[in-house]
């Protein structure tokens, strides 16, 4: 297995852990505390020495990504009938979406100077002493969540094209509910184009399973 692989299976398990989180919110209003977190600081983390480091180091891969390679390798080991669809329509959407976002360097600029900003915000909430590292839950303080949701609407929503959510209304009308869910997606966003740098390409997921099994597995400690 190479090193390309285990890059492209850990920015997919990003991608379908913020798909899986979006759904968990959308049907049942609550996720994983950690997952959730794990998920939004990726968001800021624009320039790292390592793919793990996206998602808070190596060692902690297999916890911080665990939906995230659930959801994965049910999309490459699991029959149609036995996957989660509304999370696999999630991931390929976000997928689209991204390749759409990517021709658009007006909107791609204008996300990385917002995103910016809102990591300074996220920095007020931190432990005084501390960095923001050191302090995931500063990113999931509802109003860091709140601009990132603003965020995705001012940029990702003028598409034609939309990802559209469905479950529970009282939890998707829920306003608090609403905005993780576009933040979410965001993060999901920012795994797809880091899937795309590290070579990742959509036919791959129909055609090369059998190549990223091994590092979902070696990675995620599922062997």
């Amino acid at each position: 297995m190479s090193r390309a692989e285990d890059q492209q299976a850990i920015a997919l398990a990003g991608l379908f852990q913020a798909a899986s989180l979006v759904e968990q919110i959308a049907s049942r209003g609550m996720v994983s505390q950690n997952n959730f977190e794990t998920s939004l600081a990726s968001i800021f983390v624009t320039n790292p020495e390592t793919t793990e480091e996206i998602f808070g180091g190596a060692h902690d891969l297999p916890i911080n990504l665990n939906q995230g390679f659930r959801g994965l390798q049910e999309l490459l080991d699991k029959n149609r009938s036995e996957q989660n669809p509304d999370v696999i329509r999630y991931g390929l959407s976000i997928i689209h979406l991204e390749r759409k976002l990517n021709k658009r360097p007006d909107l791609l600029k204008t996300i990385g100077e917002r995103i910016d900003k809102i990591s300074q915000q996220a920095s007020y909430f931190a432990e005084a002493g501390t960095s923001l590292t050191d302090n995931p839950t500063a990113y999931t303080h509802p109003s860091v969540v709140a601009n990132l949701a603003s965020l995705y609407q001012d940029t990702l929503s003028t598409f034609s094209f939309r990802i559209q959510v469905t479950g529970e209304p009282r939890h998707l009308q829920n306003a608090e509910n609403a905005a993780k869910i576009r933040a979410l997606l965001l993060a999901g966003i920012r795994s797809a184009m880091l899937w795309r740098q590290v070579g990742g390409k959509r036919w791959h997921l129909l055609f090369f399973k059998s190549r990223l099994r091994p590092s979902v597995r070696k990675i995620s400690g599922r062997g």
